[in-house]
């Protein structure tokens, strides 16, 4: 069995705590993009709050989702 410390060398890993700026500016962008989405579902297209909310939702998910499927893929190349 390995585990991730011997696979990949100290060098090659960032620290445990830190998160690069790239990755910050995409998660707001992903959340704003959400909330858009939310209130252009709910205001505009007047689908009612529940609706709306559960499509976002469904939409978040779908895009966690995706990040996971394509940090294992990453994570894998390795």
């Amino acid at each position: 069995m390995t585990v991730d410390r011997d696979v990949v060398p100290e060098h090659d890993r960032a620290p445990a705590g830190e998160v690069s700026t790239a990755t910050l500016v995409a998660y707001a962008v992903a959340g704003v993009v959400l909330l858009g989405w939310f209130l252009f579902g709910w205001l505009v297209l007047r689908q009612g709050f529940v609706n709306s909310v559960g499509e976002t939702a469904g939409a978040g998910f779908a895009l966690l989702l995706v990040i996971s499927v394509v940090g294992t893929v990453r994570r894998s190349r390795r």
